[in-house]
Parts: structure tokens; sequence; C-alpha cells
């Protein structure tokens, strides 16, 4: 069984400006690849789990986010890290346009991403890592059985949306989280 390193996308992997689906708009958030190198030298395969509800809202479709999302691959190529996949769900349960405006077990907090990455690559959920900065990409992980769950605090992290995080590490940025890969 391998292990992997699951990072969501918007505010870990890009500063998340809102439905970010244009090379212009793409700006790296400081620290990913260091983090991700790391993650590599000590045997974590990584993947990258991300809600696109954009799509469903008619933002963007499909081939511009997977257009967007083999142009990031690249840029980690170039820094020695390799993804494995990009897992995204293009729904919404009830905001949209189109006919990705449903309910469905891979949207986040649900786990089928994380689910999907486990059939697909043999990982072994329990010596997994979740990085995410929303209590969503908590729950999902936490649904999946993954115990090694780090939130970097964001705009969607203040007090008042905290719910139970029992064994969720939390911090202020990427680089804090380079201590707690093991």
């Amino acid at each position: 069984m391998n292990k992997a390193l699951f990072l969501d996308r918007d505010g870990i992997i890009n500063i998340d400006h809102g439905y970010v689906h244009k090379i212009e708009n793409f700006e790296f958030v400081d620290g990913i690849f260091e983090l991700c190198q790391l993650a590599i030298s000590k045997g974590y395969q990584i993947f990258v789990i991300t809600n696109q509800a954009g799509i469903a809202r008619g933002y963007y479709d499909k081939q511009t986010f997977e257009a967007l999302s083999q142009w990031m691959v690249s840029k980690f190529e170039e820094q020695n890290v390799s993804i494995g996949k990009v897992y995204y769900c293009p729904h919404h349960p009830d905001k949209g346009v189109n006919e990705f405006v449903m309910s469905c077990d891979c949207r986040k907090p649900e786990p089928g991403m994380i689910m999907q990455a486990q059939q697909e690559y043999s990982i072994a959920l329990a010596d997994s890592i979740f990085i995410g900065d929303k209590i969503s990409d908590m729950q999902a992980a936490s649904n999946a059985g993954i115990e090694t769950r780090i939130l970097v605090d964001s705009r969607y992290t203040n007090e008042s949306n905290i719910v139970d995080l029992a064994g969720v590490s939390r911090v202020d940025s990427l680089k804090q989280a380079l201590g707690l890969i093991g």
C-alpha cells in the first residue's frame, strides 16, 4: 500500500481569488513546492482533491479546468514534483446552470474523490495526509479515514464556523505545515 499527500487546490496550491480558471490568475502559494518535495522525499505520492463548482455555475467548462490543471502539473514537474492525478468535482447541489447541478458523493465534505484515488492507486489512507483550508476538506479527509489532517487558516476558518476539529492540526501557512509531514 502507498501513502499519499492529498492537497486541496484553491488556497493551498494557488492563491484563492475565487473560481480561478485562467493561467494569468493562477498564483502558486508560497512554500507549496518545498512542501511537496519534502513529502516525496518521505515516500508520499501527491494528489489534488478539489471542488470546482465554477463548472456547475457556468463560469468555465471542464475543458478549461483540465487545461489549467495540465499547465499546473507541468509547473510542478519543473520543480521535480510529480502529481499523481488531479481529482475534481464539477458539481454543486443547488447552484448552477447545467447538468452538473446535482448532489453527488464526490463534492467535499463527501469522501468520493479520496476513495477513488485510494482504489486507483492502492493508498493506505490511515498513513496519508490531507492539507486544506476549509472545514469541508477536513471533513472529507475524516470521512475517508485519513488521520493526519492539516488545516491552513484562511478566510474560511474564522472562529464562528469552526466545528469539531478533533485530530486536526491548524497552521498559519504551508511553511508551518512542513514540520507535520512525517
